[in-house]
């Protein structure tokens, strides 16, 4: 009798997720552990000499392997998380963050890296293993490498409890987000509701064992009820449902609040250790910001300029509510459907319209062919194993030759994460004189097809899926071989939005929107004159989503700067950021905080702010192509060879220097995303 092949023991191509089980989790972990602890041994020994082809290469190797293991299971844990693979990881978890931490501060290690940069031999390294050698011995330092014992072994723990807290609140979100469901069982209460989405709410309850329409919190669910639906009765249950998820309430079975609290404190004891006045300053070491200051100067100075017309924004739309819609006072629960009947009364179309013409094998293809021109690439569909029926295998060549792969996991179901990302799954390098070829996960949670047709996407849905795959660019790309500097790795946090934003800008051109749309019944584009009114509406209400953004960036690095756990409350400072930039302010019992889980489960503390930072260099790269050409080879070209192509091989500013000649400016983003009319001055 044979034993069933572990899947996540083989990496020698790609991982055989169909074949992935619970039960393979913690041999694999113990199995990869020790490769990990085998290869630090070795390159720690005395006499190992302090070289990069002796210390770097094979720890970064065994590193590599260890990672993509791990990285396979956390992502399936994000995608088809069930109780069993749960406890799998979470039974995982603590060795895992105990075993990188330790490599992290590895005394022996650190001299070695620091031996390798005083050695005359470092001058002959190429500038970008110079340059990885110097991080590394950053990383170590910020990592408390250098502290004392004591003090080393407490920002391990901190380490261990940080990520345990941190993954138990993205459960909690998780459960409470799924714990929710309002079937209805009379049509009529959800009247204003487009058929397409009906037929979801439908297929909902069916597939729930339910008769009627089942509506719950997942984004595809949600929105729409809360958009279109006329019962205000149902959009405001919804919401506050939404707005309390993973709070006290509902007998505080999903509750956040006292890990917020913990996670605080511990990211603060942490700064401390390592002798930062506070989380954000630690933050900012690895990020192109100069201090948290600087930071909070810069989304100061957006909120002020942005503010006056966030405020109009919403006077319009109070306006409308008390004059057409009879609402005399506009409830959070009515923005979203009054904002959206005043963007129907003024440019005469509804996203629901609109919806109907961007079907995903469409957007699909229009997207890959508008790559394929900027940056000489084909992408094409092929076979591989994946984790779910929906998701689908693609492989990326260049002059016929396979570079990258990407796997797009596009639909909303339970036991899966909320939300858009981009993972890495493989990076780019050479192992053992063979190129390895990078690979990435393409994540987005759209409503799945329904009654035999194709699916179909909102256009906010369609510039989310540009963006994510600006991100997946980026890391498939790349044309550097070394790990450490590969793809995404390494990039500084406030830049790495840079090519996701940038992308989205396309999804605004003629051209390219015409590529990108086949209506649903009939195949037909999008009309000229219905883009006309998009385009019309593009910064509808641009003010107010703007200071939102800047509200929670603010609240985040307030929150790690001068925020105490132990003395102030987090709900008392959101509501000192709100009275600051704010322009729409919901009820008491909203529990915003308790499902933030980019700053408290993401990569996001004290780095929120990178959105707005990197929306500023992805306005000014594409105003590049507006002035040469929106779809034109040559300056996409350019932007492959200066900026994706480079990964972290040099830092964000050279990059976006190099493409653009000058530093970034603040006009392109205020004038493209509707702030002022005109570009400001040069």
């Amino acid at each position: 009798m044979t034993e069933t092949k572990n899947p996540l023991l083989d990496l020698s191509d790609l991982i055989d997720y169909a074949s992935v089980k619970p039960e393979h989790v913690a041999p694999a972990v113990d199995f990869w552990s020790a490769k990990l602890e085998a290869a630090l041994a070795a390159a720690t020994a005395p006499e190992t000499p302090a070289t990069w082809e002796a210390v770097v290469e094979p720890l970064e190797n065994a590193v590599l392997d260890f990672s993509r293991a791990w990285g396979v299971v956390g992502h399936l844990q994000s995608v088809v998380d069930t109780p069993a693979l749960r406890d799998a990881y979470n039974a995982a978890l603590p060795k895992v963050t105990e075993l990188f931490i330790r490599l992290s501060q590895d005394e022996a290690l650190f001299a070695k890296y620091r031996a390798i940069e005083a050695s005359p031999e470092f001058a002959a390294l190429s500038a970008v293993r110079q340059r990885i050698v110097k991080r590394e011995i950053r990383d170590f330092v910020l990592s408390g490498a250098a502290l004392p014992a004591e003090k080393r072994e407490r920002v391990m723990a901190i380490g261990q409890a940080l990520s345990q807290t941190s993954q138990k609140f993205s459960e909690n979100l998780l459960d409470a987000t799924n714990a929710f469901e309002l079937v209805i069982d009379d049509k009529a209460k959800l009247a204003g509701i487009p058929e397409e989405t009906l037929a979801l709410y439908e297929a909902s309850a069916k597939a729930a064992g339910k008769s009627g329409w089942r509506i719950t919190l997942q984004f595809p669910s949600y929105l729409p009820a809360m958009k279109y639906c006329e019962d205000r009765s149902i959009r405001e249950t919804l919401y506050r449902a939404f707005s309390t998820r993973a709070a006290e309430f509902d007998g505080a079975r999903f509750d956040n609040t006292p890990l917020m609290t913990e996670i605080l404190k511990l990211r603060g004891e942490e700064a401390s250790l390592l002798g930062f006045k506070n989380y954000a300053a630690l933050s900012l070491e690895t990020k192109m910001a100069e201090s948290p200051e600087a930071v909070l100067t810069f989304l100061r100075d957006l909120a002020r300029r942005a503010k006056p017309k966030a405020q109009a924004d919403v006077e319009e739309v109070n306006e409308f509510a008390r004059r057409e819609l009879n609402l005399e006072t506009v409830e959070p629960w009515d923005r979203p459907y009054a904002s959206e009947k005043l963007r129907e009364s003024r440019y005469s179309y509804s996203d629901a319209e609109v919806k109907r013409y961007f079907t995903e094998p469409t957007v699909f293809a229009g997207l890959f062919k508008l790559v394929e021109t900027l940056f000489g690439i084909e992408i094409n569909e092929a076979k591989a194993s994946v984790w779910h029926p929906d998701v689908k295998y693609f492989e990326v060549k260049r002059n016929g030759e396979k570079i990258a792969a990407f796997y797009a996991d596009l639909y909303a179901r339970e036991g899966k994460r909320s939300g858009a990302w981009m993972d890495g799954e493989r990076t780019r390098t050479i192992r053992a004189g063979r190129l390895v070829t990078p690979v990435a996960y393409l994540v987005c949670n759209f409503a799945a097809p329904v009654a035999g047709k194709p699916a179909t996407l909102t256009h906010d849905e369609v510039t989310t899926l540009f963006h994510e795959f600006g991100h997946t660019l980026h890391h498939l790309l790349t044309a550097q071989t070394e790990a450490g500097v590969s793809g995404i790795n390494g990039v500084e946090w406030d830049a790495v939005e840079t090519p996701s934003q940038f992308l989205e800008n396309f999804a605004w051109d003629r051209e390219v929107v015409k590529s990108i749309t086949s209506h649903v019944e009939t195949g037909e584009p999008l009309p000229d004159a219905l883009f006309e009114k998009m385009l019309a509406a593009k910064n509808f209400l641009a003010g107010a989503a703007c200071v939102r953004q800047v509200e929670f960036a603010l609240f985040d690095m307030l929150l790690h700067t001068s925020f105490s756990p132990d003395r102030d409350d987090i709900r008392a400072l959101l509501a000192d950021v709100r009275r600051e930039v704010a322009v729409v302010f919901p009820p008491e019992y909203d529990r915003f905080p308790q499902s933030f889980a980019h700053i408290f489960a993401g990569g996001y503390a004290a780095g929120y702010y990178s959105y707005k930072w990197s929306e500023v260099l992805s306005c000014d790269c594409f105003e590049a192509f507006e002035e040469t050409g929106i779809r034109n080879p040559e300056t996409g070209r350019r932007f492959l060879t200066e900026i994706l192509e480079r990964g972290s091989s040099r830092d964000a500013m050279e990059n976006f220097v190099a493409f653009r000649g000058r530093k970034p400016e603040l006009g392109a983003l205020l004038r493209l995303t509707g702030i002022v009319e005109t570009t400001a001055a040069k």
